[in-house]
């Protein structure tokens, strides 16, 4: 058996997030060399990377950035298979690294931000890979938002002490308010909003609600005279649970969220809520 340390097999796994195990068997066939147990790693693992693409990433971490003058943010989703890899230092550099990336280049959309380069002559797609083989799992680059035309803001929520946030929401006010956009950001988080006005939802999409609504009142025998109005509270009902503007404020259920941001003076632009998984 080669001659190596426990301080070896720690410092193999800081390096590569790899198992104790596999560190312990790359060391042995490395005859002790804590630098070629490495590529020892990164080849078993890349040698793996097909096989797992069959695998669910369910798990993983919801990261942000917001540049220091609040002008633009980042918010980013990378997914994993195991709660264990995504609460690792080495999982959770990755996504800051990426999101780093993503605050710099400003790509487009996801197809092209796997494409660009984050180091010389490496794309975000051959790194997200190599963390692939590195971490033994699944890593998905699942999602990301960024603003930069307002006030950025974002809010993390940790499901578990032990987890990275599971749940983040970056949200675009007019101007600088800090207390309302972190106060707005924690009621997305809670109440999950799809939409920010009524009129991003499609035609199709009320008057299936509409119809719904009517079928459900006649099939639970209400008078027909009374159905226009039933029906038109239920579809109010549907604006409050999916419209953020339309939603009753956390803090306060008397207010509407519009309201809120009346009161202070500025207006939410955009929003985007993530969480692992959903």
């Amino acid at each position: 058996m080669a001659n190596f340390t426990a301080a070896d097999v720690k410092k193999l796994r800081e390096l590569t997030g790899a198992g104790m195990m596999d560190c312990k068997k790359a060391l042995d066939e490395a005859e002790g060399s804590v630098d070629k147990a490495v590529e020892i790693l990164r080849v078993k693992g890349q040698k793996g990377v097909a096989k797992r693409e069959s695998r669910n990433a369910t798990n993983g971490a919801i990261v942000s950035l917001i540049a220091d003058d609040k002008s633009s943010g980042v918010l980013l989703e990378l997914k994993c298979e195991t709660d264990f890899v995504a609460k690792g230092d080495k999982f959770v550099a990755v996504a800051d690294a990426i999101t780093a990336h993503v605050a710099k280049s400003s790509p487009a959309d996801i197809e092209a931000l796997l494409a660009s380069e984050i180091e010389a002559g490496k794309t975000v797609q051959a790194y997200v890979d190599e963390a692939n083989a590195t971490l033994g799992e699944k890593i998905v680059l699942e999602r990301f938002a960024q603003f930069s035309d307002g006030s950025v803001a974002a809010y993390m929520h940790r499901t578990s002490p032990d987890l990275p946030p599971q749940v983040g929401v970056l949200v675009e006010l007019d101007k600088e308010n800090a207390e309302v956009a972190k106060d707005v950001a924690q009621h997305i988080a809670a109440f999950s909003p799809k939409f920010l006005t009524r009129e991003e939802i499609s035609a199709e999409t009320v008057e299936n609600e509409r119809r719904v609504a009517e079928a459900t009142a006649r099939e639970e025998g209400k008078p027909e005279a009374a159905l226009s109005k039933i029906v038109e509270g239920r579809v109010n009902g549907f604006f409050k649970e999916n419209v953020l503007l339309d939603q009753p404020f956390a803090k306060d259920n008397k207010k509407s969220v519009k309201k809120v941001l009346d009161e202070a003076g500025v207006s939410l632009k955009r929003f985007a809520r993530f969480r692992v998984g959903v």
